[in-house]
């Protein structure tokens, strides 16, 4: 399901890089949803402001497949730690994930104590 005002929406991808996997991820400007499986499917969404943490891992394979993975930390309960999981542009995604977060960070006034 592609909801409204979607900044940027992929699908998880295969091990040779194709997009033939049931998960898809997608962006909104306040929330990250994520959607897996076909028959039994599930919706889990983070709103943006309660991510913490961005790390971007690309093994050899994903960079020749031009994936990669990003694993993200967060405040969230049902969703502390997980993984974007092969998208296609993923130093491109981390970065526009990045500045997302950032911006839901200033609009709800959330900050993060170092």
């Amino acid at each position: 399901m592609i909801h409204k005002k979607a900044i940027w929406h992929d699908r998880k991808r295969n091990f040779l890089g194709l997009p033939w996997t049931f998960t898809i991820y997608e962006l909104t400007e306040d929330r990250l949803y994520i959607n897996t499986g076909i028959l039994n499917s599930r919706e889990d969404e983070v709103r943006l402001y309660r991510i913490t943490d961005l790390t971007l891992t690309r093994s050899l394979w994903q960079k020749i497949t031009g994936t990669g993975t990003i694993h993200c930390d967060s405040a969230d309960k049902t969703m502390q730690n997980f993984d974007i999981l092969n998208v296609k542009n993923s130093i491109e995604v981390k970065e526009m994930l990045s500045d997302s977060v950032e911006q839901a960070r200033r609009r709800n006034r959330v900050y993060a104590r170092e």
